[in-house]
Order: structure tokens, then sequence, then C-alpha cells
């Protein structure tokens, strides 16, 4: 008090968030313990969650919208009708688009939406076209120009950006680009079964043909056992003067009596195929010409194999998420399947599949082999 007049000293409530000084901030929805460092804008109208991390030099837009636990790198620009989702790494200088046919002073009646979903990563330099859809998990490499939606869990390099390879689903953080990704080309040797007919002699079979008499293998078909119960199969192969021959039967190498099949082929390089799982279907597949990779998921472990040889056999039991990639031009793909084709069968998104192989425990029957996953015991379950 001060010649009889009462003092009162105004203050105001400390933001949630750190601002630099040298920042400009012109929204108010912007989350706790999020950082605004020097020479951000944030125009009014955007939307940044919490524990964000806005690095210097960053800009976005009204109608952005940013979610939790997301980190924008130096030089980042994220436009109005872009969403970029929980735990998404932007890295230095990403280049979002949203106008597909951009005019100067000619604003479109709305902007292309562009969403990257939950835990993606997208590295420097990389140019995302507008429209497209990042999936939940997927790694876009450095200095790609992303022109088409990216699988969850995918990983894009390039220009256009292609997929080569898969993020293992146990550890999203632990890809190694390029090398531990990408599929092996084929089993060492040292990976195969002793009995593996491709490591054995053939003998002529005892019938008295004449010269061309038949040749039979000496042993058993091969197998290794993948995620969620599939197998890698060493098919016969004979191989006489007249040409070679592989051959499959029901109960040994084939494990169930086919109900139907087809045939994949004239697919482009660049093109995904499959990304689904079956509930019940059960599928044998042989690449019979060229070559393509398939890719193995059971919730928790991916696995990735290239069926390069007609000899070779994968069996994928129900409730493995699969998907194939990388065809050859030449590759002529024959999948044997266990029923006719039902639609209903079919889980075609991601996360349903991550919702239906997280069931409780208790609700699985239970396998032989407990490595093989949640996928496994859900599909012992559908049995």
């Amino acid at each position: 008090m001060a010649n009889g007049t009462m003092q009162t000293t105004v203050t105001h409530a400390p933001e949630r968030f750190f601002r630099h000084p040298q920042s400009l901030v012109e929204t108010d929805e912007i989350g706790p313990r999020t950082r605004v460092w020097a020479f951000v804008h944030l125009l009014p109208g955007a939307k940044v969650g919490a524990d964000c991390n806005l690095c210097d030099h960053t800009f976005v837009e009204g109608g952005a919208r940013i979610g939790d636990r997301v980190t924008l790198k130096c030089g980042v620009q994220v436009w109005d009708g872009v969403t970029i989702e929980d735990d998404v790494f932007v890295g230095p200088n990403v280049t979002f688009t949203n106008d597909p046919f951009p005019r100067s002073r000619r604003r479109p009646r709305e902007f292309s939406k562009t969403l990257v979903r939950k835990g993606a990563s997208i590295g420097a330099n990389a140019t995302i076209l507008p429209g497209i859809t990042i999936g939940a998990g997927a790694m876009v490499g450095a200095g790609a120009v992303v022109t088409c939606d990216v699988p969850p869990r995918a990983i894009v390099v390039g220009n256009p950006a292609a997929v080569r390879g898969y993020v293992d689903g146990r550890d999203l953080a632990q890809a190694d680009l390029p090398r531990n990704h990408l599929a092996k080309s084929d089993l060492p040797k040292s990976d195969l079964p002793k009995n593996d007919l491709a490591q054995q002699h053939f003998a002529p079979a005892d019938d008295g043909n004449g010269p061309h008499q038949p040749l039979r293998p000496t042993g058993s078909a091969g197998t290794r056992v993948m995620v969620g119960g599939s197998r890698l199969v060493t098919l016969p192969k004979i191989s006489d003067p007249r040409g070679q021959l592989s051959f499959a039967e029901v109960e040994q190498a084939l494990p169930f009596l086919p109900a139907r099949y087809f045939l994949v082929f004239g697919v482009p390089n660049r093109k995904v195929r499959g990304e689904h799982a079956h509930r019940t279907l059960q599928q044998f597949l042989v690449c019979v010409h060229g070559s393509c990779a398939v890719r193995l998921f059971d919730g928790e472990r991916g696995e990735e194999v290239v069926l390069n040889r007609p000899e070779m056999g994968l069996f994928v039991p129900a409730m493995v998420w699969t998907t194939q990639y990388k065809y050859s031009a030449d590759a002529v793909l024959m999948v044997l399947a266990s029923d006719v084709y039902r639609e209903k069968d079919y889980i075609r998104d991601l996360d349903d599949y991550l919702a239906a192989v997280s069931s409780p425990p208790n609700l699985y029957v239970s396998v032989s082999n407990p490595a093989d996953g949640p996928a496994a015991a859900l599909a012992a379950k559908s049995a």
C-alpha cells in the first residue's frame, strides 16, 4: 500500500509449451510440453499436439493438423490439408504439397488431403505429392519422391518411390536401411535342412524303360518354419535329358487339398499385391517363372523370402498378413488355395488384423509351437 492506495500485481499463467522469443506463434491450439524453436511460424488455425518438437525454420499453415509427439526438423513446411498423426518423425527439408495443379493466385476450392499415419518416418529432403497416405510405421527414405500411397510398415526409396522392404513389427526404430531389410535372394545352403532335395542326388528307377529311365529323388522335401507357422518348402526336382520336373503331393509337401488356383503375372515391378490376411483360408505359393518377394507378418514379427525357383513353395496358413512385391518382369506366381473365393474371409485393413491377433491369450487354442506367435494361435482357434 502506497499513499493510502492498494497496488496489485497482475500475473499471467505460464504457457503450457515452450516458445522461443524469435518464433512467431499465431495459434492458441498447441498442446502441453511442445517446444517451438527459433524462426518457427505457426499460422492461425494450425493445430499442434502435445510433446512435439518444432525445429528452426518450420512453417505450419492454418488447417494443418499435427498430432502428439511429432518431430519436425529444420526447414519443414506443413500446408493446409496435411494431417500428421502421433509419433511421426519428419526429417529436415521434407516438402509436402497440397495442390496437384497449382496456379499463381488461384486458390482451389479445397486442398488435397495428405495423411501421415501414426509412427511413420520421413527422411530428409523427401517430397510428398498431394492426396497421399503414408501408412502407419512406414519409412520413407531420404530424397524419395512419393507419388502414391505407402503401405503400412513399408520402406520406400527412390524417384519415384518404390517399396524396397518392410520394417519389423516388433521394433520400428531398428530398421536398417538399406542393408538388413531386404529379402534374401535365396536361402543359404547352410540354412537348408540336411535332407533338402536341392542337395541330393537322383537315381534312375530300375524299371527297365530304356535310355530315358525315370529319375526318382532320394529323400523327402526339406522345410523351413517361418513366422505365423508359415513354411518354406523345397519341392522335389527331377532332371533328365528331356528336361526338369517338380511336383507336390497332398498331405506331404502340400498340406491341404486345393479348392482353386490362380496365377498372378504381368505385374509392374513397382506394384505391391496382397496386403491382406485370411481368416480361415490356407495358401501354397510357387513362383513358377521369374521371381517375386513375399513378406509375412504375424502381428509381432516380420519375415521375407524371395521365391525364384519352381521347386520352392511357400505354405501360408490362415491369419498371416502377406504382401507380394519386387516382381520380375517375367514373374508368374501360382497360388493354390484351400477354399473358393469368399470376400468375407479377407482382412484387408492392417489395423483390423492387428486387433484380431491381439485378442486376449485365453481365447487362443494352444498350438504345437508357441514360437509361431499369435497369428498361428488365432488360426488354430479358427480351424
